[in-house]
């Protein structure tokens, strides 16, 4: 008789990547293998930005270690959403997205943003930016606006290129990092 894991429960063979984000392997040597993917590549600290859109209306928005610069000329971005994101699609759907770059006292946030919950925006701080309407998050220590370019399949995550509308940074000091699957900071 097959063994089902009640709804919610982790398997041997669900791996989590970071906060809210794992995947299903179909074997113990490919659990052990990503399992070591990303125990080494987690000794590479990253910045924690949550990315947001409006959907239909709606704010929608995602935790996100994998974004980076990639153009100067013209200002280009990317960041490196989970295919089985819930956000993304709606995020997609809306053409546009606004990175928010969290402060080192914003951990709670990146945790809200990971979940799986309905309304991670109620009770939040946030304004529309001035350019696409994509949510402003109260706090953090800068955003970088943008209108997506091209978006590419990459294994079990997308690559979404977005095209820098709008940036600027705040006064807040301390960014929030992420490290062998932990938070910290750094200013």
């Amino acid at each position: 008789m097959p063994h089902h894991e009640p709804p919610g429960a982790e398997s041997d063979l669900d791996v989590e990547l970071w906060p809210g984000e794992s995947i299903h392997v179909d074997s113990a040597q490919a659990a052990a293998a990503a399992r070591q993917f990303r125990d080494v590549l987690g000794r590479f600290a990253t910045g924690v930005t949550v990315v947001t859109a409006i959907s239909d209306g709606t704010p929608v928005g995602l935790t996100c270690q994998g974004f980076m610069s990639v153009s100067l000329d013209p200002p280009l971005v990317a960041f490196a959403p989970a295919r089985g994101s819930r956000a993304w699609p709606l995020i997609e759907r809306s053409g546009s997205y606004c990175v928010n770059l969290l402060a080192a006292d914003q951990a709670e946030l990146s945790n809200r943003m990971a979940s799986r919950g309905t309304d991670k925006f109620a009770g939040l701080g946030w304004a529309p930016s001035p350019l696409t309407g994509s949510p402003l998050l109260a706090g953090t220590l800068g955003y970088v606006d943008c209108r997506i370019e091209a978006v590419h399949e990459a294994g079990d995550h997308w690559l979404v290129v977005g095209r820098v509308v709008d940036l600027a940074a705040t006064d807040a000091a301390d960014a929030l990092t992420y490290y062998r699957g932990r938070y910290g900071s750094v200013s």
